[in-house]
């Protein structure tokens, strides 16, 4: 019985820090979640040492940890966002000609959940059950994109939390963000060759209720069929596809991170 309460509290810490736009300093979580302050404390100590929240030391604030955006990620998953998302992508595909999958965050990875290969094209590397770097690929960069800064920060703190691949790709922290910067402003995520030479992407979010990423579509062609990069028509193609699975689950496309 004793561990019912503490239990209630959790959860009260958590949906208050889901409601908040960025991490906030203690005496807030007390006063909104009604704690004592040595109580809020150790609490978010222990959630801290799980990964469902982070502690900015400098800021002195609270935030979400990669362990919560997991749990919300699970039950997307969980609630069909596969099947959600099939049909859409095979329209996807047919009106494009190119290959496209639906991506989901896994820590600093994307999982691929779901794969429609266009006729007469080769297999994908993200094919369904493969992880990748977030970093380098096109869908993970459109959900870091939509993330808060300090949620990106906490999932790559250091150098040693950046994977390369074929020599490309951020490498530091600074670069990762004015990648996606650049992502935020352009619209939609993209990626030549860092994946596989050859082939690039083009990718856009999927928002929940809250206007958080939980998954990124994306569209994968040879890079000499648009050497300058994604042309209008298959940008607008992609954007339709993730805004029309956006609001199947609540939420409002084009809503900004």
């Amino acid at each position: 019985m004793s561990q019912v309460p503490a239990a209630t509290r959790t959860m009260r810490v958590l949906r208050f820090l889901a409601s908040q736009p960025d991490p906030v300093p203690l005496d807030r979580i007390t006063r909104a979640c009604d704690l004592p302050r040595s109580t809020a404390y150790h609490l978010l100590g222990a959630m801290v040492d799980e990964g469902f929240v982070v502690h900015l030391a400098d800021e002195r604030r609270y935030g979400l940890g990669v362990a919560a955006f997991e749990v919300g990620s699970g039950y997307t998953r969980q609630a069909g966002l596969q099947r959600l998302a099939r049909r859409p992508l095979a329209t996807l595909v047919d009106e494009t000609g190119h290959s496209a999958h639906l991506a989901v965050s896994h820590g600093r990875d994307v999982l691929y959940v779901v794969e429609e290969r266009a006729p007469g094209r080769p297999p994908l590397v993200t094919d369904v059950g493969v992880r990748l770097p977030a970093s380098l690929t096109a869908s993970g960069r459109a959900i870091l994109a939509a993330l808060p800064a300090a949620q990106v920060r906490a999932l790559f703190p250091d150098q040693d939390a950046f994977v390369e691949r074929h020599g490309q790709g951020p490498r530091s922290l600074s670069a990762l963000r004015v990648l996606l910067t650049e992502t935020r402003q352009r619209g939609y995520a993209v990626e030549d060759g860092e994946v596989t030479p050859g082939l690039a992407s083009v990718a856009v979010p999927v928002l929940d209720h809250n206007g958080h990423p939980v998954a990124g579509i994306a569209l994968t062609y040879p890079t000499d069929a648009a050497p300058h990069g994604p042309d209008a028509a298959l940008v607008a193609a992609v954007r339709r596809t993730a805004g029309s699975l956006t609001r199947r689950l609540g939420g409002r496309a084009g809503s900004p991170p």
